[in-house]
């Protein structure tokens, strides 16, 4: 009894592991606050940056 025990304990601990592996959360990375700023500066700066090569064109 003990080793059918075993060995379906072992089966069932497998089969829980590639069902967890199949099931991926879809919950987004965390971004810390620094790297939320960091992205958001460098965001900012694409946009002046642009704005200035815009008004450079118009004239």
């Amino acid at each position: 009894m003990n080793r059918k025990k075993r060995i379906n304990q072992i089966l069932k601990s497998k089969q829980k592991k590639m069902n967890a592996k199949l099931h991926t959360s879809n919950k987004p990375r965390y971004i810390s606050k620094a790297e939320r700023a960091k992205m958001e500066a460098e965001q900012e700066n694409a946009v002046t940056e642009q704005t200035e090569q815009e008004a450079q064109t118009a004239e």
